[in-house]
């Protein structure tokens, strides 16, 4: 017997439940809508709606009903439209009448609508901590590798020295920024529509404050319209874990770059790497490849959610029966794909040596060195212009400007004194830019801790 029967004198063609049924998307918020029915229960009873005994029963027999899903003893069977037609149908069976007056003041509608907010909650809290544990583990290797000098890049090309540590540092605070999101939509996503009936409450005398009190709401929401009718929460939620995806994205393309051959920065770990059919040598970064590509799949559940609300009149339209398999498969694949990510980032071996080779090979002090001519009294626009005379001159000659003796450089300019050498060094480069944010090692010790004490905070 479906919920909507009673006015239809025949039944749907099976092509009709085919399109129309979702139970086999929503049956995972069958915890959450157990609990918000025995919240809706104990309300109706407190109200003097049902009574006591019914009430009594049905919380019994619902908690039964939990307890046995959880065990595996009674399995949801997609006979059923929807997760909430299945949990009435087994209560009505199992205790009869008092099963049928559990829906008295509420619809599916409000019901559907508490039901994705308590499981999207509860899933919010659990890819926190996937990414509290990420941002961790950056910070900790930030201080292991705060003094492991690297080249900074911009456009593909070695720009400025920094160190690994640094390097890290950019990617948890992008993480730290993804985490505040994330806060910030469970914060707005956190008031309870259940009470808004279909779309204009009820004449019953419910108490909607204890019913959101009882869930963990902070409030009721204050429109009946909007309480139904808003996925503004499944778009944020999706928009966030976007962000997410683009950061981790981008790490796994710098993954992938620094263990190839050309740039060897990086190992990765044989437990998260894979072969080759073929090629016998290949170890291939195919975990961070399919974060990489995993992050259009995150991204088209967005524009799924963003293209199924743009056109829908207010209240509820079955096109909002779409949101679910969109956001949960978004939270999917940034939990497996954080899951993944951070193991294979805590097993990675640093290749420290080469790091620096490639830091001393690419002229990246020639800022440093036009420094030193503007702490010579000359100003930076010539200072820049000698320096790049140098590097042009290095280039023809296959030297890096650490090579070059004081006589060749007098040549560009009589400003330069035997201190240019150490002025020009790879640890001094580094080790001067100590401007809040800099890459010198003291510095990114700092933020380190920064980071920590910002994670360690209240949410």
């Amino acid at each position: 017997m479906k919920l909507w029967a009673g006015r239809f004198s025949k039944e749907a063609d099976k092509v009709t439940d085919a399109i129309n049924f979702s139970i086999g998307i929503d049956k995972r918020m069958w915890r959450e809508d157990i609990e918000g029915s025995i919240a809706h229960s104990k309300m109706l009873s407190e109200r003097g709606i049902i009574s006591n005994e019914d009430k009594e029963r049905i919380v019994a027999a619902l908690r039964q009903l939990s307890d046995e899903i959880e065990k595996g003893e009674t399995v949801i069977s997609e006979e059923y439209e929807d997760i909430h037609s299945f949990v009435e149908a087994v209560l009505t069976q199992r205790i009869g009448d008092a099963g049928k007056r559990l829906h008295t003041a509420r619809s599916r509608n409000d019901q559907v609508a508490v039901d994705i907010r308590l499981n999207l909650r509860n899933e919010t809290d659990r890819l926190l901590k996937l990414l509290e544990e990420l941002i961790a583990l950056l910070s900790d290797m930030a201080e292991t590798y705060a003094d492991v000098i690297m080249p900074g890049y911009t456009h593909l090309q070695r720009a400025q020295p920094i160190t690994f540590g640094h390097h890290l540092l950019a990617y948890a605070e992008m993480l730290l920024r993804d985490r505040g999101r994330l806060i910030d939509a469970k914060k707005r996503m956190n008031v309870c529509p259940l009470g808004a009936g279909a779309l204009a409450g009820t004449t019953y005398p419910i108490d909607r404050e204890m019913t959101a009190k009882e869930l963990g709401f902070d409030a009721p929401a204050r429109n009946s319209l909007d309480a139904v009718s808003d996925r503004d929460f499944c778009i944020e939620l999706a928009s966030a874990l976007s962000i997410i995806m683009v950061h981790l994205s981008r790490f796994s393309e710098e993954i992938i770059l620094w263990c190839s051959h050309e740039f060897k920065f990086i190992e990765l770990d044989d437990a998260f790497s894979t072969g080759s059919s073929i090629m016998p040598q290949k170890k291939n970064p195919d975990i961070a490849e399919i974060v990489r590509g995993k992050a259009g799949r995150v991204f088209g559940s967005l524009m799924t959610l963003l293209t199924v609300m743009k056109g829908l009149p207010l209240a509820y339209n079955k096109d909002m029966q779409e949101d679910k398999e969109a956001i949960f498969d978004a939270f999917d694949t940034v939990s497996l794909c954080l899951m993944a990510f951070t193991p294979m980032l805590k097993t990675i071996k640093v290749n420290k040596e080469e790091m620096r080779k490639a830091a001393a090979g690419g002229f990246i002090n020639a800022t440093d060195c036009a420094d030193y001519l503007v702490g010579k009294g000359l100003p930076f626009r010539d200072a820049y212009k000698i320096t790049g005379s140098l590097v042009a001159y290095c280039i023809e000659n296959s030297k890096v400007l650490e090579d070059l003796s004081l006589e060749e450089l007098k040549e560009f300019s009589p400003l330069f004194e035997e201190d240019v050498f150490k002025a020009i060094s790879l640890e001094t480069c580094v080790n001067n830019r100590t401007s809040y944010g800099g890459p010198a090692p003291e510095n990114v010790r700092l933020q380190a801790k920064a980071v920590k004490s910002e994670l360690s905070g209240s949410k």
